[in-house]
């Protein structure tokens, strides 16, 4: 009958063994879920810190840019003013005057003007019209709409005439 006992208790030692290595399991698996629902929650938290980071980033620079034309609608208001005073040379020294500021604000944003001497580039020039001239086949001859790139995008492509040889 010892046997049997020893049987018994090794039975039940091996019950207790599993019994507390599936709590053990199983308080792991809590860790582990408690942990992925902590993750995921500071996940959602810096998704919703970003988008609000990205909004104000958007609307500083709108802001910033505004605050960079705003002179150069006082010039134009000044040369609308000189204009309808009959103001001439007023006028076309106001006209100037706010080319060169738009074109210094434009700069400042780092916007550049697409070159246009030398061979046609489809990448930034459009062609409208291929006419025969003495300059080299391909090459711009004449811009008819000045482009435009910002960093390395084009905003818009310069709108050109390029030779098509001489006939």
């Amino acid at each position: 009958m010892t046997d049997e006992v020893r049987t018994d208790e090794e039975q039940a030692q091996v019950d207790q063994t599993e019994v507390d290595e599936l709590e053990a399991v199983r308080h792991e698996r809590d860790e582990l879920l408690d942990t992925l629902q902590r993750l995921q929650a500071e996940f959602d938290n810096y998704r919703k810190r970003a988008a609000r980071d990205q909004q104000s980033l958007v609307a500083r620079a709108h802001e910033r840019l505004v605050k960079e034309l705003l002179p150069v609608l006082d010039d134009l208001e000044r040369a609308l003013e000189a204009a309808e005073a009959h103001e001439e040379a007023k006028l076309e020294e106001g006209v100037a005057l706010v080319t060169r500021s738009f074109a210094d604000v434009l700069r400042k944003e780092g916007v550049e003007e697409v070159p246009t001497d030398g061979k046609f580039d489809p990448h930034v020039h459009e062609a409208l019209l291929s006419q025969p001239s003495e300059a080299e086949e391909g090459s711009v001859i004449e811009v008819l709409q000045k482009g435009y790139r910002l960093g390395d995008r084009v905003i818009r492509p310069a709108r050109v005439v390029i030779s098509s040889g001489s006939d």
